[in-house]
């Protein structure tokens, strides 16, 4: 490569240099590898599902950091406080007019509320509970804010010698040595202690025959059937239908969290909730649908039209990659392109600029003929000549350089 070739390519290698810093400007930073979420008890469903998801994240390379706490209310004022990047929030919970820079990446299951009673004892619906000792869960947990509603509408005094605020583990406890009569929980049918008590002999299941007045009150609550005989077919356990009330479980979020990495939590969601459940058909989560803050503008995009295509093909990290520095293509789109359509022409004026100039002095040789000595003219001529003989150009430019030699004599045999 010549001198002019190197000289232009530097020129256009420059420019594109210039055009990529200007750009990388605006590229995104990379989404971190890190990540926190708030779930409840480590013996509740919300922290057995976070354990999946982080097996899951693992797989791309993100560690997914899994803490317990006392409940919804609790994540909810971690993820405020930036504590935590995630959080299981449990419908009717949480309050995005309060909350404006949460954010939900979808509902992932039903959670029943679980109102369990002495086998023998009268109660038949909430309002029976008036005047009775019961367990309704800590203060903060998603059991006591859904609890709390309930008691409201139905009347019932939270006269602290008739409400307890105990644990999931401590009600249960509570409910069968006989110390409460009722006792409210709000978790996932999967939960060992919820098989425990429905096999108890002397416990019973409350059904929500009013189940309708609630969810026209309530309507983040949803009317689910726990269906005679689908815990236990051997057991017959329920022994009949049992209607029970359930708000949905939602992954929270703030609306900083990188994009890429909510397609990843959704895509994790998807493999554990879209098989279905005791109360949900395949496929019906995770759901746009049961979420008290307003979806990302990322989950509604998945959860209504798929995954990102990079996503589809590629993994993680080279979507997240690729997705990252597409703004890239700006100068590569234009200027490399011009630029290599402008590069051949700059040469070729380049090379035969250096042929040209000579000619300038040749036409003044010319002029001057009229008024010198033809003797002087000729040496100058002879030179001239001298000077072109050892120009170097390219092969393909060389007939010019001879036209110039044969112009040069022209003028000389003139003289």
């Amino acid at each position: 490569m010549n001198k002019d070739s190197l000289r232009i390519s530097a020129l256009g290698i420059f420019i594109a240099i210039i055009g990529f810093v200007i750009a990388y400007q605006f590229v995104e930073p990379s989404p971190p590898n890190t990540l926190t979420i708030a779930t409840g008890s480590d013996t509740g469903a919300y922290f057995k599902y976070a354990n999946r998801y982080k097996d899951i994240l693992a797989q791309s390379g993100i560690e997914l950091n899994v803490i317990s706490t006392q409940g919804s209310v609790e994540n909810i004022q971690l993820l405020k406080d930036g504590k935590v990047d995630l959080a299981f929030v449990q419908g009717g919970v949480g309050d995005a007019t309060r909350d404006p820079n949460l954010v939900s990446l979808g509902s992932v299951y039903f959670e029943p509320l679980w109102v369990f009673v002495r086998k023998n004892s009268s109660i038949k619906r909430l309002n029976d509970l008036s005047g009775r000792k019961v367990a309704v869960g800590t203060k903060g947990s998603g059991t006591w804010a859904i609890a709390e509603q309930l008691i409201a509408k139905n009347k019932i005094s939270t006269d602290s010698k008739f409400i307890q605020h105990l644990s999931s583990a401590d009600s249960a406890k509570a409910l069968l040595a006989g110390k409460v009569e009722a006792a409210f929980f709000v978790t996932s049918p999967t939960s060992e202690l919820i098989g425990k008590l429905l096999k108890t002999k002397n416990i019973r299941l409350l059904s929500f025959e009013r189940a309708a007045a609630y969810t026209n009150q309530m309507r983040y609550l949803s009317a689910v059937t726990l269906s005679q005989g689908v815990i236990s077919l051997s057991q017959n356990i329920p022994t009949t239908d049992k209607t029970l009330l359930a708000p949905a479980a939602t992954l929270a979020t703030r609306t900083d969290l990188h994009p890429a990495l909510q397609n990843l939590l959704i895509q994790a969601m998807s493999e554990v909730h879209s098989v279905g459940s005791i109360f949900a058909e395949p496929g019906q989560f995770p759901s746009t649908q049961f979420v008290d803050y307003p979806l990302s503008a990322n989950a509604e995009r998945y959860l209504t039209d798929g995954p990102p295509f990079l996503q589809r093909y590629l993994p993680f990290w080279g979507a997240v990659l690729f997705d990252r520095l597409k703004v890239m293509l700006v100068p590569l789109l234009t200027l490399l392109i011009p630029l290599m359509k402008i590069f051949p022409p700059a040469y070729r004026w380049r090379v035969r600029s250096r042929i040209y100039q000579w000619y300038d002095i040749l036409a003044d040789i010319e002029r001057r003929s009229k008024s010198e000595s033809t003797f002087h003219l000729i040496d100058e001529l002879t030179a001239l000549e001298d000077e072109v003989r050892a120009l170097k150009v390219p092969l393909s430019y060389t007939d010019q350089v001879y036209n110039l030699r044969l112009h040069i004599d022209l003028i000389k045999r003139s003289l």
